[in-house]
């Protein structure tokens, strides 16, 4: 009847409509296909299209400015969207299109915005607005991509711009006050607790990990805000304080935690946030905890050996139905049918990791274990070893002395006949130290279950371009005190015997301290955490019109969101990373430590090759840098990556930037880089490395490596951890004893059974499956990614030239793909597959769903 009633009515209100009018397209999702199917919002909204609660839309003036609105730009008459109730929407996940016309009025001229206000009941996901054959133009489009709430829940109607570009001093008069009122309005006032519906993009500290109301063994340290405890800014929710402690802000129940507050248009889309929640079950630690335990045979907790790991990416692990009837208590219905299998049970099978898909035992041998530092998962760690023996910059007065016990003796046994001073003279000596930053936490760290050793590890570049593991220290602090300095054994290689079962296990101690470093320093701080706050200003201060914005907006994506879910399950007192890494309840602890030396300027790609002293300046090269390890495949592909960027940057910036003054005047600018640099990053606001951001160049450099970091960084050190570390005796994240002395019943175990006991050693069982469980859900690409040299709209701006460069950009990223696939066919390039035969395409800019150690997203997605 709704239908029926409806149609006469509009067709009657069509007939009045003369010739002076615009003819418009609307794009949206409507909230029933969005969220599993809510047909009550469909029938609500649809009765109040009935009764004339319609969604109206009003153009604004670009040209002509309304005197009696504070010269805000005129605007039109109210249009209506049309055939609401009889335009169909798809059963499944679709966009709808839905026309609207507006009566054009000359005086207005072009339109440069439109507001839009929404009277049904139930939001609705904007995608775009078209205009066709507006007078004296053509056509306009709107990119909108944002969530439209029912009008009660704004203080002022939604505004949205059009695609045109332009810098706060060439903002046509009448949107003007449009422009700086949006931005006001994502600010926010700062008091409130925020809401679903709301847009506000605001700071705080990194003060609810801890639950201090449950007792003292939640209670964490507040990050950020203070010189003890220095940490970049993380977008506020407003929620209210802690009983226990009223700097902490209270935390969401588990089940609450897909709600967590990030601004609205920062929320997963529908099929990202299908495809994490139905991973994300392996990884809801608090269901599966309790139950677990009793499903391994033989020994409880321990693989009995590597067959017995290998058992995990075959059958899969059946889940008892207690665990099933605990989680379809806890787990929305919907998202059951994602995961749970055709027969129910089988919830915990893993596809077979790349590292052991073509030689289940190559990953021990020591040329991948050297190669691993130039193409795994952590490729930006290893330095050239200057002096030798390797010293400490530990403070002497707390820490003693910490230089290293190494000796010649101890490795110039395996430098094909050179001195250690002709091997450093030559570049051919390198080191991967986790010493200085491991050994202020190791008592505390060592008080836990966990066993660690702080290491650093020589290796020799030989001839073919291979990186040798010539010895491997292992420190623990002094047994007499801190200020007595470390107390260190040295290890080298061996071939057979007792001594390369140790040699196997040093080199096990050093993949759980590289380990644990990248997944709390190189990916979640250097990555996820330092982005967060440059998200945050560029909302705040760059309006949508802001060239800038336009630029960087596609590498904000997802990122908030990802982040908050962080807070609330990984990262929190008692997550699961807690449970999974080493540093245990110190995990963030040491993140913040290590933010102390973090320097923005360092994070681009030449910057980091030329501090640990793996590329010197050349400008006969390619880049004007030359590898000294020729053979390095991240360094490599990354050096054609960042180029490819920075053209691209160069290529857009130009354009709109012609003179070192207009970047200095540029006021929304000049407000974003103060905020990242004082408020944002806050506690790191009196360097002196900070850019100033007075020329073109600077921001040239500053934008490149944003998107670096966001998109290239994030994708070399994300996507390959369940390839490489889905086998836990490769890359394994914890160790929960020190290595043998002799005349214990454990080095007589390592000597008659060396597996096991390499095994009881590292990671434990169970700890083992939530780790995988955990990395493969961050090693997925989601369905629906948008990855480098891609956007989501061909209109994200009206100006052609800055259409044409990013064009250039997207086919030099094609080519950068096809010589990186050539590179990995030549077999005189030994790092670029290695002994597991595992070929380095991590970045390989375009990628298929699912893991596939290959694809580069625009920005810090997962």
């Amino acid at each position: 009847m709704f239908r029926y009633i409806y149609n006469v009515v509009t067709r009657n209100n069509n007939n009045k409509i003369n010739n002076n009018n615009v003819k418009g397209t609307m794009v949206l999702m409507k909230k029933n296909v969005l969220e599993f199917n809510d047909f009550g919002a469909t029938i609500l909204d649809d009765f109040n299209e009935f009764v004339g609660n319609r969604i109206s839309l009003q153009l604004i003036s670009a040209v002509k400015v309304d005197q009696g609105n504070g010269m805000r730009g005129e605007l039109g008459k109210p249009a209506y969207v049309e055939d609401w109730i009889t335009t169909m929407t798809p059963l499944k996940a679709g966009e709808t299109a839905f026309k609207i016309t507006f009566e054009w009025d000359e005086e207005i001229g072009i339109p440069g915005a439109f507001l839009i206000r929404n009277n049904h009941h139930s939001e609705f996901f904007l995608k775009s607005l078209t205009l066709e054959n507006v007078p004296g133009h053509g056509v306009i489009h709107f990119i909108c991509n944002s969530w439209v709430y029912p009008a009660d829940k704004y203080e002022k109607d939604r505004i949205f711009f059009s695609n045109k570009t332009y810098l706060p001093s060439e903002t046509p008069v009448p949107l003007i006050k449009y422009r700086k009122e949006e931005l006001e309005n994502l600010r926010g006032d700062g008091k409130k607790m925020l809401q679903e519906w709301d847009r506000v993009y605001d700071y705080a500290y990194y003060n609810d990990l801890g639950s201090p109301d449950s007792g003292p063994q939640y209670v964490r340290p507040i990050l950020g805000g203070s010189s003890e405890y220095p940490y970049p800014r993380r977008g506020r929710t407003g929620r209210k304080p802690t009983k226990s402690d009223p700097n902490c802000e209270t935390r969401l129940n588990l089940a609450l935690s897909i709600d967590i507050y990030v601004p609205r248009d920062e929320r997963f889309g529908h099929l990202k946030m299908e495809d994490f929640l139905a991973y994300a079950l392996k990884s809801v630690v608090q269901v599966l905890k309790p139950e677990l335990g009793a499903l391994f045979d033989n020994t409880p907790n321990e693989f009995d050996n590597f067959e017995d790991v290998l058992k995990l990416y075959g059958g899969g692990v059946k889940l008892p139905e207690g665990i099933l009837t605990d989680v379809k208590d806890n787990v929305h219905e919907e998202v059951m049918k994602k995961i749970v299998k055709t027969d129910g049970k089988s919830l915990l099978k893993f596809p077979l990791p790349h590292v052991i898909a073509e030689d289940k035992s190559a990953w021990r041998a020591d040329e991948e274990f050297g190669r691993e530092m130039l193409a795994g998962i952590n490729p930006i760690m290893i330095c050239r070893l200057e002096e030798f023996p390797p010293t400490s910059k530990l403070d002497r007065k707390i820490y003693g002395d910490h230089t290293s016990i190494i000796a010649k003796e101890h490795i110039e046994r395996n430098l094909d006949g050179l001195r250690v001073e002709e091997a450093i003279r030559q570049r051919k000596l390198f080191i991967l130290d986790h010493h200085d930053d491991l050994m202020p936490f190791l008592r505390r760290i060592n008080s836990t279950s966990t066993k660690l050793y702080a290491s650093r590890t020589i290796l020799f570049l030989k001839n073919d371009g291979t990186l040798k593991p010539v010895a491997i220290e292992l420190s623990l602090p002094h047994p007499e005190g801190d200020q007595y300095g470390a107390s260190s054994e040295v290890y080298m290689p061996a071939e057979q015997g007792v001594g390369n079962s140790l040699w196997q296990l040093a080199k096990a101690y050093v993949g759980v301290a590289d380990s644990g470093y990248h997944q709390l320093i190189s990916h979640w701080l250097h990555t996820h955490a330092t982005m967060e706050p440059l998200i945050i200003a560029s909302n705040r201060q760059l309006s949508v019109c802001h060239p800038i914005h336009k630029l960087l907006h596609p590498h904000f994506r997802d990122t908030m969101n990802i982040n908050a879910l962080a807070r609330q399950i990984l990262i929190n007192a008692g997550g699961a990373l807690e449970y999974t890494v080493f540093p245990s309840r110190y995990s963030m602890e040491l993140s913040s430590a290590l933010y102390k030396e973090w320097n923005f300027t360092e994070q681009g790609l030449p910057a980091d090759l030329l501090k640990r002293g793996v590329a010197v300046k050349d400008p006969s090269s390619p880049h004007g840098l030359r590898l000294l390890i020729e053979d390095y495949p991240f360094a490599v592909d990354g050096l054609e990556i960042w180029s490819a960027i920075k053209t691209w940057v160069q290529d857009y910036c130009s354009y709109y930037y012609k003179y070192d003054q207009t970047v200095k005047e540029d006021e929304e600018l000049q407000s974003w880089w103060k905020e990242i640099r004082e408020v944002g990053h806050g506690d790191k606001k009196n360097e002196p490395w900070w850019p100033k951001m007075e020329t073109i160049e600077e921001l040239i450099e500053t934008c490149t490596t944003i998107i670096w970091i966001a998109s290239a960084l994030h994708a070399a050190i994300n996507f390959g951890q369940y390839p490489y570390g889905g086998y836990p005796p490769n890359r394994p994240s914890m160790s929960r004893r020190f290595i043998p002395e002799q005349g214990t019943p454990e080095y007589d175990e390592l000597v008659a059974n060396p597996e096991k006991a390499y095994l009881k050693t590292i990671t434990a069982q169970f700890q083992a499956v939530l780790g995988i469980s955990l990395i493969e859900i961050l090693s997925q690409h989601s369905t629906d990614e948008v990855y480098l040299g891609q956007r989501d709209s061909p209109y994200w701006t009206s100006d052609k030239e800055p259409l044409e460069a990013f064009e250039k950009f997207g086919k030099k990223l094609v080519e950068i793909e096809e010589k990186i696939l050539r590179m990995n066919n030549d077999v005189t390039l030994k790092n670029r597959v290695g002994p597991v035969k595992m070929p380095y395409t991590l970045l390989c800019p375009s990628s298929e769903t699912g893991i596939t150690n290959m694809g580069i997203p625009n920005s810090v997605s997962i």
